[in-house]
């Protein structure tokens, strides 16, 4: 996992509520065993017309937001199905933070544990990234849980365990490994039947 301690990036605003993880990824895309490719159908179905071709009206179909790295967003991001390539295709897209004024619990813990940040902020501050233009930076701040935009500090909220995950840049099954030498023992100390 990639570590986050201060991430400096633009933003895209994406401010609906209630964005489901069927409308995040649809389920016809799950086909794939990797957790790479789904950026390429994420918000398939607002993302495309009918005819397949890209709608010229949705923002990540524009030029000038394709190299955002924060999504701000609305309220219960993330609801619906617990499915995880939701997460897989944020990341894969190209997002290593989002900001929501709420999460649905399945799926703000498959963010955690896929490298995304998600950050809960009122909707007074996203409003406020809503409305930078497209090559605005904001700095998020890990170490500090700020997330700094021009003259405005907002603090943010993280659990403690999480937060040192993300700035070592580890996941559980590096956590668990630092721990091998003790699995090792205890393996050793169990005795073998025949």
């Amino acid at each position: 996992m990639e570590a986050i301690k201060i991430h400096k990036g633009t933003t895209l605003p994406l401010m609906n509520n209630n964005i489901d993880t069927d409308q995040i990824i649809p389920k016809q895309f799950l086909k794939n065993i990797l957790k790479v490719g789904y950026g390429n159908h994420l918000f398939h179905d607002w993302r495309f017309l009918d005819n397949g071709s890209p709608n010229p009206k949705f923002i990540l179909n524009r030029p000038e937001y394709k190299d955002a790295t924060i999504l701000i967003t609305g309220d219960n991001f993330g609801c619906g199905s617990s499915r995880e390539h939701a997460a897989w295709a944020l990341k894969d897209w190209g997002f290593k933070i989002i900001i929501a004024g709420s999460y649905s619990d399945i799926f703000f813990m498959n963010c955690t544990k896929n490298g995304i940040l998600p950050i809960v902020l009122p909707q007074i501050a996203r409003e406020k990234f809503a409305q930078l233009a497209s090559n605005d930076e904001i700095t998020v701040s890990l170490l500090h849980q700020k997330v700094i935009c021009h003259d405005r500090i907002y603090s943010f909220d993280i659990d403690p365990t999480w937060k040192q995950k993300f700035i070592d840049g580890i996941d559980d099954i590096e956590l668990t490994l630092k721990q091998e030498h003790k699995i090792q023992s205890f393996e050793k100390s169990i005795p073998i039947f025949e």
